[in-house]
């Protein structure tokens, strides 16, 4: 059946990506640790990870098998591929693409804040912080689907030769910057997120609230007023004041539900001038 054809060219590239970023980070934790935390407390993350990896798989096979139905095709075209063939461009061009998807990717982040936040509590409500345990809800998927995959959908970009190596590069900053090591990126976070600087997103404090938003790039964070560069050895504690981290299934579903009765409802507080 197509579907499941195009389910499993979905999940194949993303289980053996994400499996040696989490193999890669975790090494670089136990090498260079900021805060120590045990392997047994990272096991609930990989069990989460696995379900959530199978629902996106899913989720994506499904709307990618939607979209050739409908045979809804990109209205943009970026000139990133073929017309560019130094090695310069050959970065230059996926490091664009990036920008591009980030974007979107920080406003989906600012609605699920604004809009989803009893769902998005539940990567935030992470206390021990790591690169498998990074995990979000099960439904978060559909509202990358929504937000993020259908308009960058709609961009289309001519094949660079250094894209396959950018993804797995991608892959493992998205791990990186979860991870509690000592190891950052130096004066390339200025422009580059790296785990300093997300980490100020996940702060207990409520100053750091509804900062921080991009994942690739603190680009869009200056531009549209949300960015707040680190001090030096700034390195909050992470993590809910009104419930713990999901540590079984069930915590890991329904803490949503935890969520607003610990609170009384859905939202969280945010810090001016965060507006949207």
């Amino acid at each position: 059946m197509p579907i499941l054809s195009v389910l499993w060219e979905t999940v194949k590239p993303t289980l053996v990506v994400w499996t040696f970023g989490f193999s890669v980070m975790t090494a670089v934790e136990l090498l260079a640790p900021r805060e120590r935390q045990s392997l047994r407390g990272r096991l609930p993350g990989l069990l989460f990870w696995a379900i959530w990896l199978a629902i996106s798989g899913v989720a994506y096979a499904g709307f990618r098998t939607l979209w050739t139905a409908l045979g809804i095709a990109p209205v943009i075209t970026l000139p990133t591929g073929a017309g560019w063939q130094t090695p310069v461009s050959w970065v230059v061009a996926p490091l664009i693409g990036a920008a591009i998807y980030d974007f979107f990717f920080y406003w989906c982040h600012r609605a699920q804040h604004r809009w989803l936040w009893r769902y998005h509590a539940v990567h935030h409500s992470i206390r021990e912080m790591s690169a498998v345990n990074a995990f979000h809800h099960p439904i978060e998927p559909f509202v990358q689907i929504l937000l993020i995959a259908i308009p960058t959908s709609l961009i289309a970009s001519e094949a660079a030769p250094a894209v396959p190596a950018m993804l797995v590069l991608m892959h493992l900053q998205a791990s990186l910057i979860h991870t509690p090591t000592r190891w950052h990126l130096g004066p390339l976070s200025s422009v580059i997120v790296d785990n300093r600087f997300h980490r100020i997103h996940h702060s207990l404090e409520q100053r750091h609230f509804d900062h921080n938003f991009g994942a690739f790039t603190t680009l869009w964070d200056r531009l549209f007023g949300t960015v707040w560069m680190p001090a030096r050895d700034e390195w909050p504690k992470t993590g809910i004041a009104e419930v713990d981290q999901p540590r079984t299934l069930h915590d890991w579903v329904a803490l949503p539900v935890a969520y607003d009765r610990a609170r009384g409802g859905g939202t969280r507080p945010a810090t001016p001038p965060v507006k949207i």
